[in-house]
């Protein structure tokens, strides 16, 4: 049994509101091996962190500027200088760090990342692998030594899995993980206790939001098959700029906003892309957010920019 947090069941204007509610930046503990997600600032700042907690920054597109919208620097910063406050154990930014692929994209991103002052953890996203499959971006984020750019580490009981699924898009634009990267998943996993919680990162979903827009990864099946037998499992995402969750079983996925500009909601235009919004309007696109899972209960509180 599935439930979707998103546009589906909703008037369009309604469904806008949903997705539009969230945040450029989200908090995640565990506590117990249940995870909870809090909204950066405010409450959360007071609150008292216990267990595993860790950020999620997201598509900060370093590098974009275009109509109203302001830099990417500045609003990357923004998000930054919030994540610092509340001090977690470590970040995680699920991909495209830059707009163009460019070295100096990348050397800025890396120089105002360092404000969270705590250690990063990076996958790429389509942005960051333009022209040369990711190498500048390896050479500078990489983690997987000599592994095609996956990885996975263990903290305080919990097991993270960065994937990589932008490196060969299908035809229609949907990400891709390959047999290599599946058989790698499923042997990281195959010793791991069904009691493990399992936070997975990867760029573009892991499940189909819109796949006429290549809102989706075509052979995700295989590795969400592999992590079913786990008791909680937490699947972040990026790339579609705007939050929506579903639940599905144990398994809970969450995509993220952006700290660089907002994308329309699935199918509402002619495609994907940068929303243009009046320069007033911008920052009530891009927000924090808090969410609380208790037992099978997901409450959210959502909070903007403005």
């Amino acid at each position: 049994m599935s439930k979707v947090i998103g546009s589906k069941g909703l008037g369009r204007r309604q469904a806008m509101q949903h997705l539009l509610w969230g945040g450029a930046g989200l908090l995640w503990t565990f506590a117990g091996g249940v995870p909870r997600a809090l909204r950066l600032g405010g409450e959360a700042e007071a609150a008292e962190m216990r267990g595993l907690t860790f950020g999620q920054i997201s598509d900060s597109h370093i590098g974009f500027k275009a109509g109203a919208h302001p830099s990417a620097e500045d609003t990357l910063s923004e998000a930054v200088g919030r994540m610092a406050a509340l001090k977690p154990g470590f970040v995680i930014h699920t991909g495209d760090v830059s707009h163009l692929s460019a070295a100096g994209q990348f050397a800025t991103a890396a120089e105002i990342m360092r404000g969270v002052k705590r250690e990063v953890f990076y996958v790429p996203g389509e942005h960051d692998t333009i022209g040369d499959d990711g190498k500048l971006f390896f050479e500078r984020f990489g983690r997987g030594g000599g592994s095609p750019g996956w990885y996975s580490f263990d903290t305080q009981g919990v097991h993270f899995v960065g994937l990589v699924n932008v490196l060969k898009l299908t035809q229609t634009g949907l990400g891709w993980l390959g047999p290599e990267q599946l058989q790698w998943l499923d042997q990281d996993l195959r010793h791991r206790g069904a009691s493990t919680p399992i936070v997975v990162f990867a760029h573009m979903p892991m499940w189909s939001i819109y796949p006429q827009w290549g809102w989706g990864t075509d052979d995700a099946a295989p590795a969400l098959a592999a992590l079913r037998r786990f008791g909680s499992v937490t699947i972040l995402n990026g790339h579609i700029h705007q939050v929506i969750q579903k639940v599905e079983g144990t398994v809970t996925y969450h995509t993220a906003y952006s700290t660089a500009f907002p994308q329309p909601a699935p199918g509402v235009g002619p495609g994907p892309g940068p929303l243009k919004v009046p320069a007033d309007k911008l920052k009530a696109l891009l927000g924090i957010r808090r969410l609380d899972l208790v037992a099978d209960r997901m409450t959210v509180a959502d909070t903007t920019l403005a």
